[in-house]
């Protein structure tokens, strides 16, 4: 390698670009150019490496950029259409949330809208735009009403919105209007009411023109009391069929029979069928049966709270209404405790009497039937 103070014929690669006059001057003058290059580049040859080098690392450079670059504006296009999806998936979130807080949350009250035009009822009938053909009218007791031009006209059993779009079909064909607007409002419902009797705190007539679903009515009435049963019995005006719905503990059936009632319709709650559990137990009384209607002597046992410290439990016995009169059954209690015999099944106005341990002589048939119709009542878990 010759040494940095010499002189060299030619210049480095880059210094061509200026022609040949360039080169003469180099050799007129002997310019020591290497004497002033970094030591990396006294070399043409390292000179034109170094530069290929760094020409490949920013092509490198530039290619990838251009690929980064690429991929944002594809991804930008595609992005465009998926910005409006949200409105429709937070649109079906929103009702689905709306579903599921209807099943768990207060139960919505209906609109008035919803309710029937029953005979007696009095409406307003208003054709926009032919005050000839508007008015006040009471439904006949055939259920119709009687309008200028139409004739009668059946609104009995609609509701306010289907009785404008009976009246719209009969204006447009007689061709009276040629695009009616109609709308019909139910001034005074005079079967506008619906009773609730049975078990419930404050059974009445109740008006319809407000909440009117099962569990709404229930609830104006004052909720069940304990002895009520979980199946409730609703009569309809006008009519001999009879709506059965059982009031479950799970919510989402609940929720499916929480019915919709009519102006007439007659809501009755019965007493529940009992199971009776008197003499040493934590919490004596009366059991009401839920809708599966079916209890063991162990499950009413653990449901009184179980027997006391003071409970003779060899002395349990169940009182049982027969048609041959009351009958009294001794109950194995120790050996169901133990598990050593199958628990027993309740019936409906059993009475099971657990004795106590310091008193000799035990209740009669008579004194337990007694005590039972002033028990306490509680329900079933």
């Amino acid at each position: 390698m010759e040494s940095p103070g010499a002189l060299i014929d030619a210049p480095p690669p880059g210094l061509f670009i200026f022609g040949g006059q360039f080169r003469k001057n180099i050799e007129k003058h002997k310019i020591d150019y290497c004497a002033r290059l970094p030591s990396g580049l006294q070399s043409p040859t390292k000179a034109m490496k170094l530069f290929a080098q760094r020409s490949l690392r920013a092509l490198v450079c530039l290619s990838v950029f251009g690929v980064f670059v690429f991929a944002g504006m594809v991804w930008a296009q595609s992005a465009g259409p998926a910005a409006s999806a949200p409105d429709s998936n937070a649109a079906g979130s929103a009702s689905s949330m709306a579903a599921a807080g209807a099943l768990r949350g207060p139960i919505s009250h209906p609109s008035s809208s919803t309710l029937v035009i029953g005979p007696g009822d009095q409406v307003d009938v208003k054709v926009y735009g032919a005050p000839d053909l508007s008015g006040r009218t009471r439904v006949g007791g055939d259920g119709n009403i009687s309008l200028p031009l139409i004739g009668y006209v059946r609104i009995a059993g609609l509701t306010s919105e289907q009785a404008q779009q009976s009246i719209s079909e009969k204006l447009r064909e007689r061709n009276i209007v040629k695009d009616p607007q109609v709308s019909v409002f139910v001034k005074e419902y005079t079967n506008g009411e619906i009773s609730v009797a049975g078990e419930v705190a404050k059974p009445g007539v109740f008006s319809a023109l407000g909440p009117h679903r099962l569990l709404d009515v229930l609830q104006e009435a004052g909720g069940l009391t304990e002895k009520a049963s979980n199946t409730i019995t609703i009569s309809h005006l006008g009519t001999d069929k009879l709506t059965t719905v059982n009031l479950s503990d799970d919510a989402a059936e609940t929720a499916r029979s929480n019915i919709e009632l009519q102006p007439g319709d007659t809501v009755v709650v019965p007493k529940a069928k009992l199971v009776y559990v008197l003499g040493e137990v934590n919490k004596p009384g009366g059991y009401a049966l839920n809708a599966s209607g079916g209890v063991t002597v162990l499950q009413v046992v653990s449901a009184a709270g179980g027997p006391t410290h003071l409970a003779s439990v060899s002395g349990t016995k169940m009182v049982r209404r027969t048609p041959n009169g009351l009958e009294e059954i001794p109950i194995p209690f120790k050996n169901l405790l133990r598990a050593k015999v199958a628990d027993i099944q309740l019936q409906p106005g059993d009475i099971l009497y657990i004795p106590s341990s310091k008193v000799k002589t035990a209740l009669n048939a008579g004194t337990l039937l007694s005590n039972a119709g002033a028990a306490a009542v509680y329900r079933l878990p």
